[in-house]
């Protein structure tokens, strides 16, 4: 247990810059290790993780099958409700039969057109964001390129009007939201998390109304027309297409960048798609999701028993010699079996998937043509979050 304690540290400043090392470890000591600073079971091995994301036996949530009491937890306090009711109505912590029919609902308005028909404005934002730090001759590429693209599509794709003071609240509202995925977030972050919790539902229901209204061509506007939807759930979808859809191509973007810059490589510009998929592998956004087990599993001869939290470690994953080779820890911007699980598995796979993919194929085909000779202007520093993991800035120039 202190070796598993010392290897895998989330609040350390150390590990969080590479955890890449401990997770080479922790794979070679074992496919299950419990962790008592997080009372979680952490699980490295990509074909574990892969398993388990499609294992009914596991779920984001219990509460579909079993009181607090009866699975051995304590009940949220009641001051994060407002938290709760919003993220308990998303499609990524819902199970069993409401999880399938919202989304195959929600689906029904975020269609391969829907994305398609995104493309020109995708591309359009990204040159105009480029553009912009090309004519400052550099900047931060977190705060005027990677954070205001997706934020921006996101927008437009909802509906939220250009001149609602609003759409600025957006990517804060996100970032407060999200900080409630971190491990064992603190009363702060709850309270934070809350408030924004209330002001994004209040702002959406006020939107909705207006789009029922006077329907447009956008998403809300799509959502309202699909009858067995509650409000409740297209508040919670539109967030949380807000908060996935931005967190992984912010922090791709810039943890991308960062690689490439690090290791002297660019992409081949007529292989763009293939090297997104490898810098998603390289070095996840997403490094850990976490899920209850249900019922009794056995991983690796371990039985884990019901009422426990298991930590997919994407991250680990993701670097797993057992499914990328040899080279899992190399960066191959050419590799072609790359079956990473950056966007999850199972009925919780990204909905958001292709979107991302658009906007990072947008932004660096954006660069890479614009400024070719990007180089850093200081060493970046990580966030303290580990789970979603990311540079405060990254300085570059031009």
């Amino acid at each position: 247990m202190d070796a598993v304690e010392t290897l895998y540290d989330p609040w350390s400043p150390e590990f969080v810059a590479d955890p890449y090392p401990a997770y080479a470890r922790l794979r070679a000591a074992g496919r299950a290790h419990w962790h008592g600073p997080t009372r979680q079971w952490l699980i490295p091995h990509h074909e574990d993780v892969s398993a388990l994301l499609r294992d009914r036996r596991l779920g984001r949530t219990y509460t579909h099958r079993f009181t607090h009491e009866e699975f051995g937890r304590e009940a949220p306090p009641a001051a994060h409700e407002p938290f709760h009711t919003l993220n308990d109505h998303g499609l990524l912590d819902l199970e069993a039969a409401d999880h399938t029919r919202i989304r195959r609902l929600v689906s029904k308005a975020f269609t391969p057109r829907t994305v398609e028909n995104l493309a020109p404005t995708v591309r359009r934002l990204a040159a105009g964001l480029v553009g912009d730090l090309v004519a400052a001759g550099g900047g931060d590429l977190l705060a005027s390129v990677a954070e205001p693209l997706p934020v921006a599509v996101i927008a437009e794709m909802l509906g939220v009007p250009e001149d609602d003071e609003e759409r600025a609240r957006l990517r804060p509202w996100s970032a407060a939201i999200c900080g409630m995925f971190e491990l064992n977030p603190s009363e702060e972050t709850a309270r934070r998390a809350v408030a924004a919790s209330i002001e994004f539902s209040d702002y959406l229901r006020e939107l909705i109304a207006r789009r029922r209204k006077s329907p447009g061509d956008d998403l809300i506007s799509s959502l309202i027309a699909v009858e067995g939807l509650t409000e409740q759930e297209m508040i919670s979808t539109c967030v949380l297409l807000l908060n996935a859809g931005h967190e992984a191509t912010v922090n791709t973007t810039v943890n991308g960048w960062w690689t490439l810059l690090k290791h002297g490589v660019r992409p081949d510009p007529e292989k763009l798609s293939t090297a997104v998929e490898e810098l998603l592998r390289y070095d996840t956004p997403l490094q850990m999701f976490e899920r209850w087990v249900l019922d009794d599993i056995e991983v690796g001869g371990q039985v884990i028993p019901r009422g426990s939290e298991v930590a997919l470690l994407f991250g680990s994953a993701n670097r797993d010699p057992a499914r990328f080779g040899p080279t899992a820890d190399e960066l191959d911007l050419t590799r072609a079996d790359n079956p990473h699980i950056t966007f999850g598995a199972g009925i919780h796979y990204c909905l958001g998937a292709p979107l991302a993919r658009l906007e990072l194929e947008a932004v660096f085909g954006e660069l890479l043509r614009r400024a070719p000779k990007l180089r850093l202007a200081a060493e970046p520093v990580w966030k303290p979050g580990y789970v979603i993991r990311g540079f405060d800035e990254l300085l570059v120039e031009v």
